[in-house]
């Protein structure tokens, strides 16, 4: 069944590589106009570049929640509205429970968590009954892996957010669930310190552990997204939906 999203605008954050990118180009191949946002202005701009179609790019971080009262401003003087909002942006810094720094731990968890219940806040104004939100959770917030726990922890954090933000927004008509990948071909591996003989090991490792023993694409990442983002899903809320090869559950 093919998503049309002709006329609508969507708001896709961290949407300049990986799963970020391939929703906003999933959404943009379905008809949508889409801003994405990232800290990197060149990556922004390339991004944007890439997607063509009217989209746009706009330098935001999400920590800082004037960053997202601007990105709001700018979204509102583009588009007027938002129809689907995919909050996306995140980060993964592994860490033995030791070596974790108080700097670190807090801006894991204000990327994670406190950014992405922001950027909905902010963002809700501009939203009406028909709307979607989607937020990216992760697989691991249902195991127990070492070095994750502060991610882990903050994406388990995610999963009760998509509870809570749909059973209050039902009454308005904004459907809220999440899509939770598991381990996934993206630039992430290559942003963890790891030498390339080390990344190359962690990908064979998690391929390994999935039920089809690869690993999935942005893209497997997307066509979840664009379900759940869509009319087809009309009557799903509240939802976590896994992307991860029976990686969890089996």
């Amino acid at each position: 069944m093919t998503t049309n999203l002709e006329g609508k605008f969507a708001l896709v954050t961290g949407g300049t590589t990986g799963i970020g990118y391939a929703v906003a180009e999933a959404l943009v191949g379905s008809g949508a106009r889409v801003m994405i946002t990232g800290q990197d202005s060149k990556r922004v701009d390339d991004a944007a570049a890439r997607l063509s179609h009217g989209a746009i790019g706009v330098v935001a971080d999400n920590r800082n929640v004037a960053d997202l009262e601007r990105m709001v401003g700018k979204v509102r003087e583009a588009f007027g509205r938002i129809d689907i909002l995919f909050a996306n942006a995140g980060v993964t810094w592994p860490a033995r429970i030791e070596d974790v720094t108080e700097a670190r731990f807090d801006d894991q968890m204000s990327i994670n968590f406190r950014g992405i219940f922001f950027t909905v806040q902010k963002c809700l104004p501009l939203m009406a009954r028909g709307g979607s939100i989607l937020l990216t959770a992760s697989c691991v917030d249902e195991k127990g892996l070492p070095e994750m726990s502060v991610y882990s922890a903050s994406k388990a954090a995610i999963r009760s957010l998509v509870r809570s933000f749909a059973a209050e927004l039902a009454p308005r008509g904004i459907r809220v669930n999440s899509v939770a990948p598991g381990p996934i071909d993206t630039p992430i591996f290559d942003k963890l310190g790891l030498t390339p003989a080390q990344c190359e090991q962690a990908r064979h490792d998690e391929s390994a552990a999935t039920l089809m023993k690869r690993l999935g694409s942005p893209r497997e990442v997307a066509n979840a997204a664009l379900f759940l983002v869509g009319d087809t899903a009309s009557y799903v809320t509240g939802a976590n939906l896994r992307v991860d090869g029976g990686w969890t559950d089996i």
